[in-house]
This record gives structure tokens, sequence and C-alpha cells, in this order.
């Protein structure tokens, strides 16, 4: 956005969603599309900037890795898509970057909306907000995946992310590629083997969002994934030892099931896979 003018909220059009269902393979991979939107350094330029001032109000870039603050998200979409951030890039309301007001310009972090638990990893590449008690500005498709777009505003927590961040610095500096993943992984220490799903029309699909050896890590990521659909924590033992599998389903049909596991990509578990029984 434009340092040289006042970043206020625009007042929300409700936006109609359309409701996919039925077996359709026609559809959006919000993982694979984020990652490539987030992490490509194509047309970027690492800058941290000098302190500069807006509205009477002095703000100062600095490279803060130890950066955690919890404070209102606001989102921005329209009326800056297509133009040029602070650090040169062209504004994309539809991938996953924010604008901060000193973080170093690109840097990784990772918002979790404290209203509904949501939490997403985005690319900062652009200055603001600097309406009055906004910490961050977020992307449209952002602000979707975090669950307040209707609302406009979220109390969230906003953490730079060191190493990700670092490692894009070095990526931009030497004009080198870097790969990092979409989001912080939910560890899942001690998985059990994954059957991949066959392309045959029998059997149910499920999405196995992890396996582990303890049973109260299985049960916490089952209650943080229920709001996604039917999900269970079931146990298996494999070579001597006890497993609990935390699975989701099941789908009659594998493009379902391939809904789910974008879903549950999106909102932070890392190392899910489609399976078929």
């Amino acid at each position: 956005m434009n340092l040289t003018k006042q970043h206020l909220f625009t007042p929300l059009i409700a936006v109609g969603l359309l409701l996919l269902s039925g077996c359709v393979s026609d559809r959006l991979n919000l993982g694979e599309q984020s990652q490539r939107s987030i992490f490509s350094a194509k047309g970027s330029s690492y800058k941290v900037g000098k302190p500069y001032k807006i509205n009477g109000q002095w703000y100062y870039p600095a490279e803060d890795y130890d950066y955690s603050e919890v404070g209102t998200a606001s989102w921005y979409g329209e009326d800056f898509h297509a133009k040029y951030t602070a650090n040169g890039e062209v504004y994309n309301m539809n991938t996953l970057t924010a604008a901060h007001r000193t973080l170093p310009l690109p840097s990784i972090v990772r918002v979790t909306n404290l209203e509904n638990g949501r939490s997403l990893v985005l690319r900062v590449n652009d200055r603001g907000p600097f309406a009055k008690n906004r910490i961050i500005d977020i992307s449209k498709r952002g602000a979707q995946l975090l669950g307040f777009q209707n609302q406009g505003t979220a109390k969230v927590r906003v953490e730079i992310m060191e190493d990700e961040s670092k490692e894009l610095k070095e990526a931009i500096l030497n004009k080198t590629e870097t790969k990092l993943a979409l989001q912080e992984p939910v560890r899942t220490n001690n998985t059990i083997p994954l059957r991949k799903t066959s392309t045959g029309n029998s059997g149910q699909y499920f999405v196995q969002a992890g396996a582990f050896s303890s049973r109260e890590v299985a049960d916490n990521l089952t209650n943080k994934l229920t709001r996604f659909g039917t999900i269970s924590t079931t146990p298996a033992d494999v070579n001597g030892n006890r497993y609990y599998r935390v699975r989701m389903g099941p789908y009659t049909c594998e493009a379902d099931a391939k809904k789910a596991l974008a879903q549950i990509e999106n909102f932070g578990v890392a190392g899910a896979a489609v399976i078929k029984d």
C-alpha cells in the first residue's frame, strides 16, 4: 500500500460463497496454490527501510526476529489489487501476503486468529496498516482462510518465523531458489506408514491427519479438527508398538477426501494424506 495515503478500513461488501457438493475433480488445491504464491521470490527485493512518519507517528523498521504481538488484524483487497507493494512487488489480494509496519520486507509470519483458533503462515511484503490499534493488514485470501473476512477485523497473534524469514532473505539476496513449507507443521513424530490412495473406485477414502504414540496428542489434534467434518482417533499396532491414528471420513470418492485434505493443510496440518481402505 502506498505510504503517502492513510490506510482506513473500507466497509465490506457481502460475498456469496459457492458451496460444492458431490464428487467433483475440478477443484482448487488451496495448499499448492498458496505455497507457490507465498514463497516465490520472483520480482521481489529485500529491504528493511528507514524510519518513517505517518499521520504524526514515527515507525522504526528493524530485523526483529523475536517479534510477537497480540492485536487487531484487518484485511485489504480490491482497492489495492494490482498496485505496487512497499518492496516493489505487485499486490495480489488472492495470495497469502500481508502488510506490517516495521518487519523486514519480505519476512514470514505466523498469524493466529485468537477468536477461532485458525493459524496461517503469510509473507509480509508491504507496509501498513496505519489505522488505529491494528498491527497487521492481511490479503483478502488470508482473511478468508483465517475466518474474519466478513467481520472485517479479528484479534490475532502475529509471530515472525525466524528461520524461514532468514532463508527467504538469503534466497532473495543471492538470487537462488528456496522451498519452505506453507504452514508450520503439526508435529507428527512416530507416524506409522500410510497407504496412498489408489485409482480404483471401490472402498472408502479417509484423510489421515497423523498417527501418534501418545493418545493425548492424538486426541488434541482430533479436537482441533472436528470443525472440518467427521473425525476419529483409533488405535493401531505396528511392529509391537501402539499408535493412535487421527482420521477424517469416510468419504465415498477421492475428490471429497482431497477437498478435506486441502482444508486441514491450510489450517496448519502438515504430513496428512488421503488413504483408501
